[in-house]
């Protein structure tokens, strides 16, 4: 009698799931592909997990991809067509049904690639994600980009403006000079030795009314949160955090550009997703002078609104929305999707370990001038820079803001975010926070190594 109640209730289940689910396994939900000159990401999103086996040939690049337990269906077809043809690593996609139960894709490539394949499991909105990181072997040297952007820039500059004489600085010769290890060709005096100490500035010698006055090139780094995989917070009208702080990055990126010998340069400029590690190692590399994240929250209710800046803290968070906060930004990389098995847990550890007091004193100091200015063209949440354990600031060398523009929650806020008055508004109120902390706190002259 048992086995026959056991027989009939395995009847039903193959009614209610299909025989094909039960005979092989998942079903995709969804596919996706998130391009970007750092690496493109391919996601294949499925109720259950899938298996896969993987072979990279080298000459002409590609990658052959076996998925086992699945059939062709239709939305895997839909790769093919999700590749764009400006696509900087990815040719084509091929995708056909190699022996019953496994689909094979063979993703044609531009160029010799490091392949990451890994599997994510369910959080937040999605099911089981299987990933393709696709990572090129060449990487363009960042802070050379920027070099070569500012030259560029200084040659379409008008020449109305006196030559500078022998003794002048000349910042990007200096740069260039220390990039390539061969003397500059002009005459540049030495630079002040700095103190080691991060917040100790140079006084009346490098002492700057504006930025302009600084006698190498700056460069802010800036982070707009989220993006790919992970869309940050969703206002009431269906906004994307991911989508309205990458637009006011771009709006800030160019006011900085503008600047005299100033330089933005983007952790992301596009929708793809950067682990919270990353972000900090791309702006240790191009040597930044400042870091700023910028966000745009929500929070359990529309009540709250106003903007926020906070600054890393070594002894707690200084209120419990301020820990809440850091707690939510550090899960991003568990919804954008980090492969484990890639990251150094020690290096990583042993990086957000050296945070010091220094860099956290300066971070204030640049929260402080940034709040100030953003008050002016609206509401602040909270009157002074708050601080909690933000994965993001842990830069040990870099004076880090995380700025929370608004809480998309808000509906009131939501509209503001997505208006170009208030993004234009809000770009201006941040440069002038960066051109405020620079003329009370000058740049030092760069003692660390490229």
């Amino acid at each position: 009698m048992n086995h026959r109640r056991g027989v009939l209730k395995l009847g039903v289940l193959v009614l209610l799931l299909g025989a094909q689910h039960i005979a092989r396994g998942a079903s995709i939900v969804a596919v996706r592909v998130w391009p970007s000159k750092d690496y493109t990401r391919l996601t294949i999103e499925s109720d259950g997990e899938i298996k896969t086996r993987q072979f990279f040939i080298a000459e002409p690049p590609r990658l052959a991809v076996d998925i086992v337990g699945i059939d062709l269906i239709p939305a895997l077809r839909e790769l093919v067509a999700k590749v764009k043809p400006d696509d900087p690593n990815i040719s084509g996609i091929r995708v056909g049904q190699n022996t019953p139960g496994v689909v094979r894709l063979v993703i044609d490539l531009k160029q010799p690639i490091l392949p990451q394949v890994f599997t994510l499991a369910p959080i937040a909105a999605y099911q089981y994600r299987l990933v393709f990181d696709l990572y090129p072997t060449q990487v363009a040297d960042p802070l050379e980009a920027l070099i070569a952007e500012r030259l560029a820039d200084k040659k379409l500059a008008p020449t109305t403006a006196a030559p500078p004489t022998p003794s002048a600085p000349d910042p990007l010769g200096e740069l260039i000079a220390r990039q390539s290890g061969k003397p500059a060709t002009s005459t540049v005096p030495a630079l002040p030795t700095p103190n080691k100490a991060l917040g100790a500035r140079q006084s009346s010698d490098m002492a700057l009314d504006t930025p302009g006055k600084t006698d190498r090139l700056v460069i802010v780094a800036l982070d707009p949160g989220h993006g790919g995989e992970d869309p940050g917070a969703i206002g009431p009208g269906g906004t994307r955090e991911k989508d309205v702080v990458l637009q006011i990055a771009h709006r800030l990126r160019d006011r900085i550009n503008q600047q005299p010998n100033m330089r933005a340069y983007l952790t992301r400029d596009a929708d793809f997703f950067v682990p919270l590690h990353i972000r900090v190692q791309k702006a240790r590399r191009v040597q930044a002078d400042l870091f700023i994240s910028i966000h745009a929250d929500a929070f359990f209710t529309e009540r709250p609104q106003g903007a926020s800046v906070f600054a890393l803290s070594d002894k707690g968070a200084t209120s419990s929305a301020a820990r809440w906060m850091a707690d939510k930004e550090n899960s991003a990389d568990l919804v954008g999707g980090v492969n484990v098995k890639a990251k150094d847990s020690q290096v990583q550890k042993a990086l957000l370990d050296m945070s010091t007091t220094a860099q956290i004193s300066d971070s204030l100091k640049l929260g402080s001038a940034m709040l100030g200015e953003i008050g002016a063209v609206g509401k602040l949440h909270k009157p002074r820079v708050e601080q909690a354990g933000f994965a993001v600031l842990k830069a040990p060398d870099i004076p880090s803001v995380l700025v929370e523009t608004a809480f998309i929650s808000n509906p009131d806020e939501e509209a503001k975010l997505r208006s170009e008055v208030y993004q234009v508004q809000l770009a201006d109120a941040l440069m002038r926070g960066i051109n405020r902390y620079f003329a009370r706190n000058p740049p030092l002259a760069r003692n660390r190594p490229l």
